[in-house]
């Protein structure tokens, strides 16, 4: 379920609304944290002269796990 119907966001609770503001807002910092460890990942790597690590996918997964949940409850 998602809340892109206008209708929709209006029915809910003004303050239930800002609790997944704050949620959305938490997935934001762990999104920024994510990419800080993958960068750290990947310098690692190219300092080593390896590929692409496969830690380096499952964290890009992970990313864009987030980045979708971020979209869903993002209700400004």
């Amino acid at each position: 379920m998602t809340f892109s119907e206008d209708e929709e966001v209006l029915a809910i609770d003004p303050q239930i609304i800002q609790r997944l503001n704050d949620v959305a807002s938490r997935l934001r910092d762990a999104v920024s944290s994510l990419d800080d460890v993958m960068f750290d990942v990947l310098r690692e790597a190219s300092r080593r002269r390896e590929g692409r690590p496969a830690l380096d996918k499952t964290l890009s997964q992970a990313r864009r796990a987030i980045d979708k949940a971020v979209h869903l409850l993002d209700l400004d």
